[in-house]
């Protein structure tokens, strides 16, 4: 994606980091392409179930050795016991998209946050994700509550994790509160 200058005068997503084309070659040549690209990053996970349903457990860890080996189980899914499942390590990779994001579109306009603070609550209704919910602070100098609302709003439809998991939600709502 190219950058481009939304509506509200926020800069949106778009404009996340890219290279040209050119900046690779060692010499670039009247036949260089001007256009950008998006870098291509690969992350990875690996989550392993043995066992039924139930009874049965999990483990799941990430390639950067943050996650490592780490228990899932029925009743930390269904049962509210301590640990982890699927749908809070949405709601941590929505919330921390979102608020780099945010702070992203924002500092390209202009106004660079001092802090932006996001709560994702994904709701799991049957067996099926269907609603996220968005509430977000920022302490923004120099911008009115409008402004951090229209930026806000811009990047529920736009960052990354919201543009992946929109199309299989019911809604995804936003609350954002400028401090």
């Amino acid at each position: 994606m190219a950058t481009r200058l939304a509506s509200n005068g926020i800069i949106g997503l778009s404009s996340f980091p890219t290279i040209s084309t050119c900046s690779i070659r060692k010499r670039p040549s009247q036949n260089c392409i001007r256009s950008t690209v998006v870098a291509e990053l690969l992350r990875h996970a690996l989550g392993t179930w043995t066992g039924d349903l139930r009874s049965g457990s999990g483990q799941l860890s990430t390639s950067s050795g943050v996650l490592n080996d780490l228990s899932y189980t029925f009743a930390t899914r269904f049962e509210n016991t301590r640990g982890t499942n699927p749908e809070e390590l949405i709601a941590a990779a929505h919330a921390s998209c979102f608020s780099m994001a945010l702070a992203h579109g924002l500092s390209q306009a202009g106004h660079v946050p001092e802090r932006i603070t996001t709560q994702a609550t994904v709701v799991l209704d049957g067996l099926k994700i269907t609603r996220i919910h968005l509430t977000t602070e920022g302490v923004v100098p120099g911008i009115d509550q409008a402004t951090f609302q229209a930026a806000a709003e811009d990047t529920k439809v736009n960052c990354p994790v919201s543009v992946l998991l929109t199309p299989g939600l019911e809604e995804v709502t936003l609350t954002a509160t400028l401090q």
